[in-house]
């Protein structure tokens, strides 16, 4: 498959992701892996991500998300021994959908730095459960 397919967002699942949430609180769980080295930046990729976020940072504050983690996977307590762990993983909070959309379509706002940044990702939309 496609290495894009795991770095860029499908238009057909965010359509999906928009027209179906509700107009709440949005939670986005991110993992990341990090290529060794980025030749467009001349850095890890680690750096490279880093500079992502800094340069990011204004964005999320306009769409008034919070990052409620940032960190590494340290140990599979549960699941297959043999697969890698994530390098890092992200909890992100929104208002509403409007306010995720709004910020990943705002110009300037620099998705190519993710991209350079990264082997391979997920962003999982993640939505409560519904109380009985």
């Amino acid at each position: 498959m496609d290495e894009q397919y795991f770095l860029n967002m499908n238009p057909g699942h965010v359509s999906d992701f928009v027209k179906n949430t509700p107009e709440t609180l949005v939670v986005m769980l991110n993992m990341v892996k990090y290529k060794a080295f980025v030749p467009e930046t001349g850095m890890t990729g680690k750096e490279s991500y880093t500079e992502y976020m800094r340069q990011a940072t204004p964005f999320f504050l306009k769409a008034n998300a919070e990052i409620v983690f940032y960190g590494s996977p340290k140990h599979m307590l549960i699941g297959p021994e043999a697969d890698p762990l994530w390098d890092d993983v992200l909890i992100v909070k929104y208002h509403s959908v409007s306010d995720f959309m709004a910020m990943i379509k705002a110009e300037g706002y620099p998705s190519e730095l993710r991209t350079q940044a990264l082997t391979d990702s997920r962003l999982i939309h993640c939505a409560p459960n519904k109380k009985k």
